[in-house]
């Protein structure tokens, strides 16, 4: 058990275990060779094997080992040499079988962990265990007021449980926690973590406990919940429903709830099973899973650059504010971007100065721009005609002073909605910097003449009218003017 302590909720301590269900990208399921795929009409992808068919046998899919090691390897766990399947029974219309092929008594892979930020700094939340199992189908309820289908395209698909020690006290770190989790998964390509088509889904075991206690109080379990957002929701309000309960007198009970996000509410399911009501034996259609150490070390040695290891690289070599460098390796398609560009920048830019304005511009325009399009429309944006190439033109354009950075963002919108080249719509809209000094001091002399009284009033101490002059001057040039020369030429010209 952990000895950390966190937040306090109105005298109680807030004690979470999560358990995440992250399916594996391999070609085919866990013990078949059906496609393991997303999105393909209803029961087609499905084989007397994973639908249970009497006298079919199971065959394990040894990419799915590999992924799982790599996975534990990445998280600091330590991977069992031999390990073993056992049948987990429960009886629903998603569980062709009656049961779920699984690992319990022996995991693949146990302890590790992941660093969190939390309200006293950096700590480690403990893994318990990884392991692997077969997925089981979905059940339909949607426009079917009296009924429900069942889908099994998704009995078989090979999932890695990713269980952590109960070592999280808060919403706010059960949310890091997962997002670190994610990120590590998608940069070493075990798992897309799509939340929304339900790769990468989550279990909160969550009691609480009065502060300075050391016995655990009763565990509720909320099932499946599938977004961030949803998984702080789903917490705050079963914090503040048991701390409820209790201080009316009420006792907890031990059982699986589901978190509704139209009502922000958790609900009782039903209650929850132990390890004795799964009636766990072996599975005797396969035999031990005997790892060679020549895998675990050619595992080993193929690990990418970790996200933790990237965001350290990006502050202590390259410079990055951590905040920024939080950010950007959030997503690994992101963070490949972003590097492609300065790696750009590097060879175009042969000045420590001048290397150091493009850092900080392209960083700005990423995080900023480039991110928020990536978030609506997907890995779309990172390549076409708004590639790395494409984007850093735009980025130049700004560092020689040809065009604003408002303009920049401008130009990029257009050509993420409108699918052209950034550098053709400079051209369409005929946008270009005024920089000539000759030009921005008739600019600015005009605008001074034709304000008199704010010109003295500005001399006279209201430094605030700096703006409505900068203002002035940018209406008139309709946008086009370097603000920056504009701000020089203005500062010395009101001097007198």
């Amino acid at each position: 058990m952990s000895g950390a302590s966190g937040p306090l909720f109105r005298g109680w301590e807030v004690v979470v275990g999560l358990e995440v269900h992250t399916q594996l990208l391999t070609k085919t399921k866990l013990f078949c060779r059906c496609e393991n795929r997303f999105g393909a009409p209803p029961n087609t992808l499905v084989c007397p094997v994973c639908l249970g068919h009497p006298g079919t046998l199971p065959v394990l899919n040894g990419e799915a080992v590999r992924l799982g090691v790599r996975a534990g390897l990445a998280a600091g766990c330590r991977v069992s040499p031999v390990s073993t399947f056992e049948r987990k029974h429960y009886f629903y219309p998603d569980l062709p079988k009656g049961y779920q092929i699984s690992q319990y008594a022996q995991p693949l892979l146990t302890g590790g962990g992941l660093r969190i930020r939390t309200e006293t700094g950096e700590r480690t939340i403990r893994i318990h265990r990884m392991h692997l199992e077969e997925d089981a189908g979905k059940n339909l309820h949607a426009g079917l007021p009296d009924r429900s289908h069942v889908d099994l395209n998704r009995a078989g698909v090979p999932l890695l449980e990713i269980v952590s020690e109960p070592d999280i006290r808060s919403p706010d770190e059960a949310v890091d926690y997962l997002k670190r989790l994610r990120q590590l998964l998608r940069a070493t390509k075990v798992s897309d973590g799509n939340m929304e088509e339900g790769s990468f889904r989550c279990d909160v075991n969550l009691s609480i406990r009065r502060a300075g206690a050391k016995d655990f109080g009763t565990r509720v379990e909320i099932k499946n919940v599938n977004s961030f957002r949803f998984v702080h929701k789903a917490m705050v309000y079963e914090i503040e429903r048991q701390i409820e309960a209790v201080e009316s007198g009420e006792k907890i009970l031990q059982e699986t709830r589901l978190f509704d996000p139209v009502s922000g509410r958790t609900k009782s399911m039903r209650s929850k099973e132990e390890a004795l009501d799964y009636r766990y034996f072996p599975e005797p259609d396969l035999p031990l899973l005997v790892l060679e150490p020549s895998l675990v070390e050619e595992e080993r040695g193929a690990l990418p650059e970790l996200p933790e290891q990237r965001m350290e690289r990006f502050c202590e070599e390259i410079g990055l504010a951590r905040a920024d460098a939080e950010i950007l390796v959030a997503e690994e398609a992101i963070a490949l971007y972003f590097e492609e560009g300065l790696q750009r920048f590097r060879t175009t830019i042969p000045e420590k100065e001048g290397l150091r304005k493009a850092r900080e511009r392209w960083t700005s325009f990423v995080v900023s721009e480039v991110l928020r399009e990536f978030n609506r429309r997907g890995e779309e944006v990172l390549s076409g005609p708004t590639a790395v190439t494409q984007t850093v033109d735009l980025i130049e354009r700004v560092l020689a002073g040809s065009l604003s950075f408002s303009q920049a963002k401008e130009v990029y919108s257009r050509a993420v909605e409108e699918r052209k080249t950034p550098v053709l719509l400079v051209e369409e809209l005929g946008l270009s910097q005024v920089s000539g000094e000759g030009e921005l001091l008739a600019l600015v002399e005009a605008v001074l003449s034709e304000n008199p009284s704010e010109v003295a009033a500005y001399r006279g101490g209201k430094d605030r009218l700096f703006g409505f002059f900068v203002g002035a001057v940018m209406k008139k040039s309709r946008g086009k003017a370097n603000p920056e020369k504009v701000n020089d030429l203005l500062r010395d010209k009101l001097k007198g």
